[in-house]
């Protein structure tokens, strides 16, 4: 059924791994519109009219100055939020080139975390649901 005032976001976030093994996490800054002090993956919302990667890449050098390779779709989830506006959200996968993380001025702390460390911390239902989905599927290969 197609309602023309229905309006979905769409974001995209990736979960950046470093030989070690370990991933990267980002806590927005106290001043951050959504979730301020909460655990985040890097990513964005798409723009109109952006190449999906190219938008993900493009945010990962904007949070965190990183160059990413080995990019691969990892899952897609939907969901109302706490605001009750409907997202989606698709998630990728892939591995820094590199480990000099520079923030930008929406997070204020970085952290490089286990699957097991990243479900401990204080993040969104989306992105919890995707570690789950992704450290399930990692247990499978």
């Amino acid at each position: 059924m197609e309602n023309k005032d229905q309006k979905i976001w769409l974001s995209q976030k990736i979960l950046i791994s470093r030989d070690d093994g370990r991933f990267l996490t980002l806590r927005w800054s106290k001043t951050a519109t959504s979730r301020p002090l909460k655990w985040d993956l890097p990513g964005g919302i798409l723009g109109l009219g952006e190449d999906m990667k190219g938008a993900v890449l493009r945010e990962v050098k904007e949070e965190t100055g990183l160059e990413i390779k080995d990019l691969k779709v990892a899952d897609a989830v939907s969901a109302f939020n706490d605001r009750n506006e409907f997202w989606a959200s698709v998630f990728y996968s892939g591995k820094a080139v590199g480990e000099n993380v520079v923030l930008s001025y929406e997070h204020d702390d970085y952290k490089w975390v286990t699957l097991s460390e990243l479900l401990e911390l204080e993040t969104s239902p989306r992105i919890e649901e995707f570690v789950r989905n992704f450290k399930n599927a990692q247990r499978q290969t």
